[in-house]
């Protein structure tokens, strides 16, 4: 039995590494899907999609449920920038959906995010409860667009945020209508669907990730190993630079939440589970998407 389950492993590395050979033997740049819930969320992989579209000229896109209207209470300090007081709750569920559209847009030039599709859903507030965020929403006409954007956009990857059960539950439920819209799709056009958590130097590994209780599409793929991007990885004239100046500078767009902007160098790691649903191809093609994202000696930025 010992030499069997040896074996079994054997075919299974030859086949993940047969596949990442080909994954990519087109040489087509990837192209990459971002579905969350609220403008800002693509913080967590921000130095992952600038170097994909700015560096290695791949595609990226976002797909955002929410208004963002919810994100009053900490806009204190762009109330003189925006010239209106955004920290009162009616005049900022009024004009934050606009303001955040707009400071997305600029975050998503700074990373090269191609295209944003803005569902306008509802933002109440914050929860944990994933059913309170899903009833909040319009989930037939969700789906559909998610549906849509999918099927048009012929994704490698999903990028969505890691629905930890401590996590907010608009995050989770973003992550669970991506995992079920791809789900939907037919079996030679799904992307793979990654979950994103940021890490620090001070406590560099993410917590133990076994998927959302009742949502079993949000396990990870077993014995997959965690795939990462540093930002602090140095290039440039005597290794000055670094990706966390470009993180600072998407999160300096987003001047309306306050508490999001103190976050700039806050975290060093862009962490990376695959689902389940993957299975062994989509082991392979993330192993060989981070195979290219690692920046080789040298390289021009």
């Amino acid at each position: 039995m010992p030499t069997l389950t040896l074996f079994r492993r054997l075919v299974l590395l030859l086949t993940i590494l047969l596949c990442a050979a080909a994954a990519w033997a087109a040489g087509a740049p990837p192209r990459v899907l971002i579905v969350v819930a609220h403008p800002d969320d693509e913080s967590c992989f921000a130095a992952t999609t600038y170097r994909i579209a700015q560096e290695l000229g791949g595609t990226v896109d976002q797909l955002v449920i929410t208004d963002g209207e919810g994100g009053f209470h900490y806009s204190l300090l762009a109330n003189k920038y925006y010239g209106v007081n955004l920290t009162d709750e009616a005049v900022g569920r009024k004009y934050l959906p606009d303001i955040r559209k707009r400071e997305l847009m600029r975050a998503g030039r700074v990373l090269g995010v191609r295209s944003h599709f803005f569902l306008d859903q509802p933002d109440p507030g914050y929860t944990e409860d994933i059913k309170a965020s899903l009833a909040a929403w319009d989930l037939k006409v969700v789906e559909q667009q998610i549906h849509d954007v999918l099927s048009r956009g012929r994704y490698d990857f999903v990028f969505t945020l890691l629905p930890t059960a401590d996590t907010h539950g608009h995050h989770k439920a973003a992550t669970v209508l991506a995992l079920q819209g791809v789900a939907a799709l037919p079996q030679d056009a799904r992307p793979v669907v990654l979950g994103c958590t940021d890490t620090t130097s001070a406590q560099p590994q993410p917590a133990p990730f076994s998927g959302l209780d009742r949502y079993p599409e949000t396990r990870p793929l077993p014995q997959a190993p965690l795939f990462r991007f540093d930002r602090e990885v140095k290039f440039g004239f005597k290794d000055a630079l670094d990706y966390q100046i470009v993180v600072n500078w998407e999160i300096a767009e987003h001047k309306s939440q306050g508490l999001f902007e103190t976050g700039f160098s806050a975290y060093r790691y862009e962490d990376f589970f695959v689902f389940a649903p993957g299975g062994a191809p989509g082991l392979a093609k993330t192993q060989s998407l981070f195979d290219l994202l690692t920046p080789k000696p040298g390289e021009a930025h």
